[in-house]
Formats: structure tokens, C-alpha cells, sequence
């Protein structure tokens, strides 16, 4: 985590669990990009393309995650703030 931080990386993964709670804790990240973790790597690489194509140019995702999971076989993308705002991490 420090390194990421420190880099100022988007942070991709599908360790959902893990990772929510850390960037919980950060008062201020470059976001974090979840893809879902139950599908094959190569459709976790063409669920993070997709998205990638639809995130602007300038976009930027500060304090924000993004989750993609598929859902009844459709791409399904949830946008967040975290750390939450008002949690003290702010």
C-alpha cells in the first residue's frame, strides 16, 4: 500500500476484500479498480479494456473505486468514494 500511495497509482486487482479495507484507511488515494475475481483472467482483461475505453481521457479517480462484476452475463461497473466521506479518514 505505501508504494502505491506514494506512486500515486490506480490500483488494479480482484482482491476485493483485501483492498477495500485498505483504501478505507488512506485519506486520500488515485483509486482502485476491482474486476470481479470469478470469472477467467482473460474476461477479467476484457471487462478492465471495456471499462478502460469508457473512462475519459482526463478522468481521474480520486477517492474512488470502481467495481466491475458481471451479472446475469452482463458487465455491471459501481462507482464509490472511499475513503467514505465523514469516516474520519478525510
Amino acid at each position: 500500500m505505501p508504494r502505491i500511495i506514494e506512486g500515486d497509482f490506480t490500483f488494479v486487482t480482484n482482491n476485493a476484500k483485501d483492498f477495500r479495507k485498505l483504501y478505507a484507511k488512506e485519506p486520500g488515494h488515485a483509486g482502485l479498480v476491482i474486476v470481479v475475481p470469478q470469472v477467467a483472467p482473460d474476461k477479467q482483461r476484457e471487462l478492465l479494456d471495456s471499462l478502460l475505453a469508457d473512462l475519459g481521457p482526463e478522468e481521474f479517480l480520486i477517492n474512488e473505486i470502481i467495481e466491475i462484476e458481471i451479472e446475469n452475463g452482463v458487465a455491471v461497473v459501481t462507482r464509490y468514494d472511499l475513503p467514505l466521506p465523514g469516516s474520519g479518514a478525510d
